[in-house]
């Protein structure tokens, strides 16, 4: 058997995606816009309709549906009318066993799992809250308080004085890459994305799950444990 397959909904350029593979998931990728620096398979369609045909197909399911509608953006800019597709995204992921649904604080949602880059020890807080289905217990790692500043302007000097950064708006890649423990994507695609340590960190305890209640053991084997 191979390693457990994990479906990445509305995956963007991949931050979410290198934490499951590096956790030990084979990863496939759904956006409905092209995303040429997403590191494993992708497909370009509807997320939900690609669920459809195709959520059957894996072990796992990690969905991040569009944030802007849950976040204090909307009062400056007005809502863009994707906010549904968190709660259409939770309704379509009812039936599937193993699922992960995240989104920016203050969303609309249950809240399983809050994580924050001061937990991973990355110059950037970051939260994040994760609704989770499957694995009855999850562990969810000390959360230090907040004793580093965040700048939002001047990042390059603010950084190299040793403060943290907001990985925002016109957030430059030499040190948001840095911040974010990503690579390869463009700044406008990391003030999208999440750290990878963060589902790393959940995707280690999925396949944990996994292995214990999978009907084949041999997942085991495969996942190198």
């Amino acid at each position: 058997m191979g390693k457990p397959r994990l479906l990445d909904l509305y995956c963007c350029a991949g931050g979410a995606a290198m934490g499951y593979h590096r956790a030990g998931f084979e990863v496939v990728g759904v956006d409905i816009r092209p995303q040429p620096r997403y590191p494993f398979e992708f497909h370009q369609a509807d997320a939900l309709d690609f669920l459809t045909a195709h959520g059957h197909e894996f072990d796992a399911i990690h969905a991040s549906p569009p944030c802007h509608d849950h976040t204090s953006l909307k009062a400056r800019s007005g809502e863009d009318g994707t906010g549904w597709l968190l709660d259409a995204t939770r309704q379509a992921l009812v039936d599937h066993p193993v699922t992960v649904i995240e989104n920016v604080a203050g969303a609309d949602m249950r809240v399983d799992l809050r994580l924050c880059g001061g937990m991973f020890d990355l110059r950037t807080y970051r939260h994040r809250w994760f609704e989770i289905n499957g694995p009855l217990l999850l562990v969810e790692p000390a959360h230090p308080l907040h004793r580093v500043r965040t700048s939002a302007k001047k990042r390059r000097t603010c950084w190299n004085a040793g403060l943290h950064i907001s990985v925002t708006g016109d957030v430059t890649t030499d040190v948001a890459a840095q911040a974010m423990g990503i690579d390869w994507m463009t700044s406008h695609e990391l003030a999208q994305a999440i750290p990878p340590t963060y589902t790393e960190f959940i995707g280690r305890q999925l396949v944990d799950h996994l292995e214990h209640n999978h009907p084949n053991k041999e997942v085991t084997a495969a996942c190198g444990r």
